[in-house]
């Protein structure tokens, strides 16, 4: 039964909002976290661990210096009213607002919905008046005027309303300027509930760990969970983030912190310390190693070679995660190579006297490993030669030439898992010989990010593309960066467009565009 909303709670919410106004208080130093868990549904299969998830998470973010409304087996009415307090206490301070929520989820027609414990729901018309939107408290946290918002959804435990819901588990959402975005699982998929000896939900359980580390970015959190909950579900669940923060926050402290741009330098140095690492493990079959190096460096210049490995090791166990609202899938990775695929493009440099004609072939594949033939010609003018270029089949990384250059590791022009706009990576490479001696030469790292998702049309046809931006920096030399961008349509393994430029002394340019495509076998 809904309780009243007593004088007890009105002092209480008075204490929220003075506390939230006080004018001592900087930017980002005003931390509200709105917290429920809902186990007790009246007509839905109840669960086990969702209200100790609430209890032990507000504990804990309690003890990071948040201020904490705690909902359990929340009424839609009890739920509407703590988002409500949570805003107000939020309202005009420039501060950080979170949401976590454990409980039963659902999607219909591209929205999420946290479902109170006394929805009773018989058809998809029902979902909106008996739950609760997602998307109902990232308004009221940009109605706040939050500085930074942080939405964690331990939902699709299990799923009691495939037959009033437009897709299974949740659906995939970009982050809201400002936004950080967690579910417990990938889009489309059920995340495991754990078991009462357990305590907690499986996801919950590793957030509780990561977020009581010192020096605990956000970030490296959510990514050491999500490692982690792979690892401890073989497989089956993987948890899923989408960002758009520009600012780096740390749970221990509270700190939001501009960080400072990366320098041809830093990577460098990341580069060389993560190296030893990689080398011993590079090779290995046990799961576990790839695991453990990605609890190191989670964020690191080698993480998606280690992520294309994992992602090799178990590509039987990867799930499908919903790609968009119109219901279609999209693989854990890149779309894959096959043989007899044909890559034709067109390109332009700068001082050049006419347009390159480029063709790749598929000619061989052994395991992860795709052997590319090149070749390429000037209108007019004998064939320019032709190199014969391996590719890795997991995410899409260049490896080398045959018999003269190979990338340890290959560079990865995709991140390890579903593409969503604001993913961010970095993909360092060291140049050696085909036998695997040293060119002498520095490391190159290049850092990237998915910044829109567009329609573009080129003349191998119209696509709907993630477009990305790089840049590769240098220490010395009259090139001090290559900024790029790539058009890469989730569906063919190479990109259908680029635009590069190079920076410095010698300052130049290309554009490549796809002008056929032919899929092999």
């Amino acid at each position: 039964m809904q309780k009243p909303f007593t004088l007890l709670r009105c002092l209480a919410l008075a204490a929220l909002m003075l506390t939230a106004g006080a004018s001592a208080q900087a930017p980002g130093d005003v931390r509200v976290v709105l917290v429920i868990g809902n186990s007790a549904y009246a007509h839905a299969p109840a669960l086990p661990n969702p209200v100790n998830d609430a209890r032990a998470m507000g504990q804990t973010l309690r003890g990071l210096g948040f201020t904490v409304v705690e909902v359990r087996d929340g009424s839609k009415a009890r739920m509407a009213e703590a988002i409500t307090q949570v805003r107000d206490a939020l309202q005009g301070r420039q501060g950080i607002g979170m949401l976590y929520y454990a409980g039963h989820g659902l999607q219909v027609d591209a929205r999420n919905y946290m479902v109170p414990v006394d929805a009773r729901m018989a058809k998809a018309a029902d979902v909106a008046q008996q739950t609760v939107e997602v998307g109902s408290v990232i308004e009221a946290f940009k109605a706040a005027g939050n500085r930074m918002n942080i939405l964690v959804l331990d939902a699709c435990r299990d799923n009691p309303f495939g037959g009033i819901t437009t897709g299974k588990g949740l659906a995939p959402l970009d982050a809201p300027s400002g936004t950080f975005l967690a579910y417990a699982t990938a889009p489309g998929n059920v995340a495991e509930d754990g078991d009462v000896k357990s305590g907690n939900g499986l996801y919950t359980q590793f957030l509780l760990q990561e977020l009581k580390k010192p020096q605990a970015r956000i970030e490296d959190v959510f990514k050491r969970v999500r490692f982690a909950v792979r690892q401890a579900s073989g497989g089956r669940q993987i948890p899923w983030e989408s960002t758009s923060l520009e600012e780096d926050f740390q749970f221990n402290d509270g700190r939001l912190i501009a960080p400072p741009p990366p320098t041809a330098q830093s990577l460098e140095a990341e580069f060389t310390r993560e190296k030893p690492d990689w080398d011993r493990i590079k090779s290995s079959s046990n799961p576990d190693d790839f695991y453990a190096f990605l609890q190191k460096y989670p964020s690191g210049t080698i993480s998606e070679a280690a992520h294309a490995r994992l992602n090799e090791l178990a590509a039987a166990a990867l799930p499908v995660q919903g790609a968009g609202p119109d219901g279609t899938s999209q693989p854990y990775a890149l779309a894959k190579f096959r043989t007899g695929d044909v890559f034709e493009t067109s390109s332009t440099s700068t001082g050049a006297s006419g347009v390159v004609r480029r063709i790749q072939t598929v000619t061989r594949i052994e395991g992860t490993e795709v052997l590319l033939d090149s070749r390429a010609q000037m209108p007019g003018k004998a064939a320019m030669g032709s190199a014969q270029t391996f590719v890795d089949n997991t995410q899409g990384g260049w490896i080398g030439i045959k018999d003269a250059l190979r990338n340890n590791p290959p560079r990865y022009l995709t991140p390890g898992g579903l593409l969503q706009i604001g993913a961010r990576w970095k993909s360092g490479a060291q140049a050696e010989t085909w036998e695997g001696r040293s060119m002498g030469v520095p490391p190159s790292t290049v850092t990237r990010k998915i910044v829109a998702r567009e329609k573009i049309t080129v003349p191998a046809g119209s696509f709907d593309a993630f477009r990305i931006e790089t840049e590769n920096l240098f220490q010395s030399g009259p090139i001090t960066a290559t900024r790029c961008q790539f058009w890469l349509a989730p569906d063919i393994p190479l990109p259908v467009k680029s635009s590069c430029r190079n920076e410095g002394t010698q300052p130049s340019g290309s554009t490549s565009e796809m002008t056929r495509f032919v899929r092999g076998a």
